[in-house]
């Protein structure tokens, strides 16, 4: 009788949970995160001046409308089939003027490198200004 209950004693259950499927799906799903995470961001690389400006309020109703200068003078527009890619005055004109007619509340502002001068940011500003935009806002790094 002591026999059988040692072998019922060493066939009980347990009640442990093994954890290591589900920490298996979650390093598997960090490696997916880590390598996605840089692919999302999108834009043009440009170096924004420091500024110790007060932050504009995060909370908006629609997706700011963008117009980068980079250090050599070209423009993109964070809007349209390719932001990537450099746009024209005219065509940067036409593209600000069509979304700010679809939302004319958008947020409107110009991110433009550091070494460009004063004239050719003024230049984008008068640009989206011509578009319809009401507020130009400019947009700087805060100070490090």
């Amino acid at each position: 009788m002591a026999r059988y209950r040692e072998r019922r004693q060493k066939r009980a259950l347990m009640s442990e949970m093994n954890v290591v499927p589900y920490i298996d799906v979650m390093l598997v799903l960090l490696v997916i995160f880590m390598i996605t995470a840089p692919l999302l961001t999108t834009g043009v690389e440009i170096d924004l001046p420091n500024s110790s400006a007060k932050p504009v309020d995060p909370v908006q109703q629609s997706e700011p409308l963008v117009l980068s200068i980079n250090d050599i003078g070209e423009w993109y527009l964070n809007i349209g089939q390719t932001p990537d890619q450099a746009v024209e005055k005219d065509a940067a004109l036409q593209l600000a003027a069509e979304a700010l007619r679809d939302d004319p509340n958008r947020p409107v502002r110009v991110a433009a490198d550091e070494t460009i001068n004063y004239g050719s940011v003024m230049e984008a500003m008068v640009t989206l200004q011509g578009a319809g935009a009401d507020k130009v806002q400019l947009m700087s790094d805060p100070p490090q």
